[in-house]
């Protein structure tokens, strides 16, 4: 068989389509729930995130998720660090918001 989209050709090739597709919501969430945030939260929060902050910003957030430690108190401290006053300013608003289950 010699077709462009073989049967074979889309098994390998779908797996690698939809990983690169992981939208920046799924991954912020995923990076707060290794930091330790429960689902809710987790998920609450990466909508406030994406819509508030640059895909840079993001990225820096995301390797938070890396570090020691975990729970909302440990990634507030650590967001201290990286000293930009707009990531500090969103997360800190979404956590409390989020953490009370207040409407966005």
């Amino acid at each position: 068989m010699n077709s462009r989209y073989s049967p074979w050709r889309l098994a390998i090739l779908l797996p690698c389509a939809l990983a690169a597709c992981a939208s920046p919501q799924s991954r912020t969430r995923d990076a707060l729930l290794k930091a330790g945030l429960s689902h809710d939260v987790a998920e609450c929060m990466a909508d406030e995130l994406v819509d508030n902050l640059s895909i840079a910003q993001l990225q820096r957030l995301s390797a938070l998720g890396k570090g020691e430690g975990r729970g909302v108190k440990h990634l507030l401290r650590r967001i201290r660090d990286l000293n930009d006053p707009q990531i500090i300013s969103v997360t800190a608003s979404a956590a409390a918001s989020c953490a009370m289950g207040l409407p966005r």
